[in-house]
């Protein structure tokens, strides 16, 4: 029996008069890995953000083990302690190290004790590759290192379920597959994934269950054999035909 951990239900997003999401409506199972394509502007960004409440939704309602997370009173940071991101743009801290980087949100938020945080953060900085580098600052390593870095950091605090934004987007392509490389052995351990993606590889080989938006709305879901092999909907044919060239 799956268990639930989010479920979404008729979600919208606006700002000012554009509405970004429409009426989106999905389940997150312990275990899923699940890749939302689309092209840009689709509101692909924009929906993980509102899960993980960097912007609030207009409407609608995110449960996360059944309590509604945009309820008046709801502990966000505690949720966020929870629910980790990795962001397209690092967003490490320059002036920390890359150990310090994956230690203080443990410490402050978690509030560990340094001792058992730096062993935590081994732990992952060794399992993506990067424990050689512990005392390097950001500027001293390469795009895809960051990035590493980064999910090493996510990791540490022991996320229920990791939301990556466009995780490769901003590498240049050499490094593009190293992260890959990490992000399918999470997906092997059983990490709970949600990826906004453009490598259609990945969400082909790797995800449990594949989610095409389109101009703000949930167009099409299902395997990746289905997606991929039989898209039921023609702007969901005629967004993978550029991938097929």
């Amino acid at each position: 029996m799956s268990e639930l951990i989010l479920q979404v239900n008729h979600l919208s997003k606006t700002f000012g008069t554009h509405e970004v999401l429409r009426d989106i409506d999905f389940t997150v199972d312990r275990g899923d890995v699940i890749s939302v394509i689309g092209a840009s502007g689709s509101g692909k960004s924009t929906l993980l953000r509102c899960l993980n409440l960097l912007e609030t939704p207009t409407s609608g309602e995110i449960l996360y083990h059944g309590e509604n997370i945009l309820r008046r009173g709801f502990n966000r940071a505690a949720y966020r302690s929870h629910v980790g991101m990795v962001f397209q743009s690092f967003n490490l801290f320059n002036n920390m190290t890359v150990l310090e980087n994956c230690i203080s949100g443990q410490v402050k938020v978690l509030k560990r004790d340094r001792e058992t945080a730096r062993a935590h953060a081994m732990e992952y900085l060794e399992r993506v590759g990067m424990s050689p580098y512990v005392n390097a600052r950001p500027r001293q390593i390469s795009g895809g290192q960051k990035q590493r870095v980064a999910i090493a950091r996510a990791m540490a605090m022991d996320p229920e379920v990791l939301l990556f934004d466009e995780p490769t987007s901003a590498l240049d392509p050499e490094m593009v597959g190293e992260v890959l490389s990490v992000m399918r052995d999470l997906a092997k351990s059983g990490m709970t994934m949600l990826v906004v993606t453009h490598e259609m590889a990945f969400a082909r080989d790797v995800s449990r269950r594949v989610v095409y938006m389109n101009d703000g709305v949930i167009c099409e879901q299902g395997s990746p054999e289905r997606i991929f092999g039989d898209p039921q909907k023609q702007e969901t044919r005629d967004f993978l035909a550029r991938f097929r060239g």
